[in-house]
């Protein structure tokens, strides 16, 4: 059925999906190298000033571009904070950042925010990275923990150590369990060690 392109209605169409993102760096080589190996990604396409990698079905999920004069990062000013990347379960999250460690790649910050379970890392420009899981079978669930008190309470969440995540999923404790946020009472940004 064709829209009424006339009375478009006030309400913007969603896309379908997120398809990819791309940013600006003047070290390429390194940051290719960082993207495959922290997306176990492979490259499309790649020239002696841009490359294309993907790790799935989509063409390319990152790009990067190497475009004359610029600049290191300046992390205080406005713009992206960081990029999320989603994990189907606890023990895929636990593995990836144990290939990670192997091959020198060291999560910054581990964090249970409530909705989702968290490791942020950081690239070679400065750019953030979150390998997360969902907490909640549901997004109505996780919308519902997001409008409680606790949230309100502390949006940020609380820290965790990875290698302890680790040894409750190697001594079978069940990934519902684990995921569930340990509450610590209030907590706001000033407290967050990417921000503060």
């Amino acid at each position: 059925m064709t829209p009424d392109f006339d009375h478009p209605g006030a309400q913007v169409k969603s896309p379908a999906k997120l398809a990819h993102v791309v940013l600006r760096t003047n070290q390429l080589s390194p940051m290719v190298a960082f993207y495959k190996t922290f997306l176990g990604a492979s490259v499309t396409f790649e020239s002696a000033s841009m490359a294309f990698l993907t790790y799935d079905d989509e063409h390319h999920r990152i790009a990067l571009l190497d475009v004359p004069g610029t600049r290191p990062k300046v992390p205080s000013s406005c713009g992206l904070e960081h990029i999320a990347f989603t994990f189907a379960s606890l023990s895929d999250l636990a593995l990836a950042y144990r290939q990670r460690k192997a091959l020198g790649v060291l999560p910054i910050w581990c964090v249970n925010h409530g909705p989702t379970t968290s490791m942020y890392y950081r690239d070679p420009d400065g750019n953030q990275l979150e390998a997360q899981v969902d907490n909640f079978e549901t997004a109505e669930a996780a919308k519902a923990f997001m409008m409680g008190k606790a949230f309100e309470e502390n949006p940020v969440g609380t820290d965790f150590d990875p290698e302890e995540l680790v040894r409750r999923l190697q001594n079978g404790e069940n990934e519902e369990v684990v995921k569930r946020r340990v509450e610590i009472g209030r907590r706001g940004f000033e407290t967050v060690p990417l921000i503060a």
